[in-house]
Formats: C-alpha cells, sequence, structure tokens
C-alpha cells in the first residue's frame, strides 16, 4: 500500500499549480471524488471537476492548517482562498458568472490510496460559507415566514 501522505502533498502542490494532468496523475483511473457538490467517479469526471474549479476561480491556491501523520488515509485541514473570476456551478444546476469577489473558505479532506493512486478522495467545505461570500442568500421559498407568522404552533 501506497503512503496517503505522500499522495496527498503531491495533490496539494499540484492543485496549487492547477496542472490538472498531475492532479490526475496522484488518482487512480476508476477513483472516487466526494464533494458536497457531488460525487466524481474516474479521471474523466474528477478531470471535469477541477477544471471548473481552475475556471472558477483561475488563482485559487489551497493553505494547508493542519495534517493528521498517519499512513492511510491522509487528514487534511486546510483554507482556500482566490477570487472568483469566472462560471461557477451552482446546486440545482444555474451558473453564477465571475463577481469578482475574494473568497477564504475552510474545510478538510481526507485520501486513501491503493496501488500507490489515491482511490478514494473526500472533501468537505461549507457550501453555504462560499455562496454567501460570492453575494448569495439563504432562501427558503414558501415555507419561510417573516416574523414568526405562519409558524406552526407545537404539537401541530
Amino acid at each position: 500500500m501506497g503512503d496517503a501522505r505522500a499522495l496527498k502533498d503531491k495533490l496539494l502542490e499540484a492543485f496549487n499549480a492547477h496542472d490538472l494532468d498531475r492532479v490526475l496523475q496522484c488518482h487512480s483511473r476508476d477513483g472516487v471524488l466526494v464533494t458536497p457538490a457531488g460525487t466524481a467517479e474516474g479521471h474523466d469526471q474528477i478531470a471535469s471537476f477541477y477544471e471548473e474549479v481552475f475556471k472558477g476561480f483561475p488563482d485559487l491556491s489551497m493553505t494547508v492548517w493542519h495534517t493528521v501523520f498517519c499512513a492511510d488515509p491522509a487528514v487534511t485541514e486546510w483554507m482556500l482562498t482566490g477570487t472568483h473570476n469566472g462560471p461557477v456551478m451552482l446546486p440545482g444546476g444555474g451558473v453564477l458568472d465571475e463577481t469578482g469577489r475574494p473568497v477564504a473558505v475552510r474545510g478538510t479532506s481526507t485520501c486513501s490510496v491503493g496501488n500507490d493512486k489515491i482511490i478514494t478522495h473526500r472533501i468537505y467545505y461549507d457550501q453555504l460559507e462560499l455562496y454567501s461570500q460570492l453575494g448569495g442568500e439563504l432562501v427558503f421559498g414558501d415555507r419561510s415566514s417573516s416574523a414568526g407568522e405562519g409558524r406552526p404552533s407545537p404539537g401541530d
């Protein structure tokens, strides 16, 4: 079994360089990437995920705050910073055109390794934190009310 920490470090370098080929070299051909935005399976889908991120935030950079030192899985806590200067896919399929807004998003990720490649990479970050920095608002549609109007009483 390969060392997940070493692969995670290579992935960090490739990510910060926005080098998609090197990012993919870290992943197994049938690897799985799980994010709050969805699941990508295999190189084509993983490449598509990173292409979207790099296009939406051309100056995006990851700074690692904390790592857990173990062979597998590799666990990292980080901060992503960048500027929204390209299109970003929104939940529900819409696209947000560039806003020019800076973002700083905290998150964590884990990688598991097999045959010296990342087989599973799970990324966790707060989508509300990201979308609010881009100017989004949390909307509940018809279920929301102002000043408590329309709230069900206990026992309803």
